[in-house]
């Protein structure tokens, strides 16, 4: 065995300390999420162990360990003075108010979700068949839907649409829209929301999706003008749609030109394919740090067998960059292809004819 230079195994020791601890914390948020301690602690009023499990029902001696993790993790703030726990706005910000640009709970349902079905991960990994998406555990649906939808808020009606040529003047006077890979119909709603005079059709093969994107829209009092249809992207139906957007979606699918020619053909004159991938850089060196170090986590776990379970499987994977993107888009029979703009966790593509 070689021998080890011992300050940076201590150094690597403890980074790896940290790490079980943001993935045991990451355990802790869900379930603080799930029974109501994060919520009830929204407004940054101090609370005590016992206002605390009065406030939920939760049992006390239960409240004071999960607290008291939490502020060793620095997700909660403490009060050694009072012995009262409460959130900072930032926190709030982060873990209690669903509809904030940072909050980010969802993302650890997405890893909960990692954990639950590494075992048929790993029979994806010996068999090579892969693990279709609709084959994971529930709490990735509701997860996924959670981690991007703060994203879409803070970007999609604001950023990423005004940033395609003509295309925001197109869905204030009245366009139709398809949104492919719709899951709980985040994106969907929202342009809703924002573009009244427009029609928009979201399409999943996930059934379960579908139907929870349905309660969603009526919820949020757009039934009026969104549909919901089960459909691959293939094959989804429809012809002369002013914009086909795909979210974060494109590089699950086993075809992806496949998809884009489909969507190709049902485009109308001068319209818009809408393509918003996670950030990638192009080569594999220039996405070793934080952010590459999620996608390409989840990647592995998630988005590769999800393609590699369905025809051609072509494994594009989260990190795919621009270059295999614009590849893509050229075989799919376009001949224009723009990066309209980024953020740091996207990147956001204008495909034209």
């Amino acid at each position: 065995m070689r021998e080890p230079d011992m300050q940076k195994l201590d150094a690597l020791v403890g980074r790896l300390v940290g790490d079980v601890g943001a993935a045991m914390s990451g355990a802790l948020v869900v379930l603080g999420d799930k029974v109501g301690l994060f919520k009830a602690m929204a407004d940054g009023t101090p609370m005590s162990v016992q206002d605390l499990a009065a406030k939920t029902g939760v049992k006390e001696r239960y409240v004071r360990e999960w607290l008291s993790a939490q502020a060793a993790a620095d997700y909660i703030a403490y009060d050694e003075k009072t012995d009262r726990f409460s959130l900072t706005p930032e926190q709030a910000m982060v873990f209690a108010e669903e509809n904030s640009p940072a909050f980010f709970v969802g993302a650890f349902e997405v890893v909960q979700s990692m954990w639950m079905d590494e075992p048929k991960v790993a029979d994806a990994f010996r068999s090579g068949k892969g693990l279709g998406w609709h084959e994971h555990s529930t709490c990735l649906f509701r997860g996924t839907e959670r981690f991007f939808r703060p994203g879409y808020n803070s970007h999609l009606v604001n950023e990423w649409i005004p940033a395609l040529g003509g295309v925001e003047e197109k869905l204030k006077a009245g366009a139709s829209v398809a949104d492919v890979g719709c899951g709980h119909g985040a994106s969907t709603i929202l342009m809703a929301q924002a573009y009244p005079a427009s029609r928009f059709t979201g399409f999943d093969y996930h059934g379960p999706s579908i139907e929870r994107a349905k309660a969603a829209a009526e919820d949020a009092g757009v039934a009026d003008r969104v549909t919901f249809q089960q459909g691959s992207a293939a094959e989804f139906p429809g012809r002369d749609y002013d914009m086909v957007a795909m979210f974060d979606c494109l590089h699950d699918m086993g075809d992806p030109v496949g998809a884009g020619r489909h969507v190709k053909d049902t485009l109308g004159p001068n319209g818009t394919w809408l393509i918003v991938e996670p950030f990638a850089h192009d080569h594999l060196k220039d996405n070793l740090n934080p952010v590459g170090r999620v996608y390409y986590g989840a990647s592995t776990m998630i988005c590769t067998p999800a393609s590699l379970s369905q025809e051609v499987g072509l494994g594009l994977g989260a990190q795919a960059g621009e270059m295999k993107l614009r590849k893509v888009a050229l075989d799919a029979g376009f001949t224009h292809f723009r990066r309209a703009t980024e953020t740091p966790f996207n990147m956001v593509f204008e495909v034209r004819a």
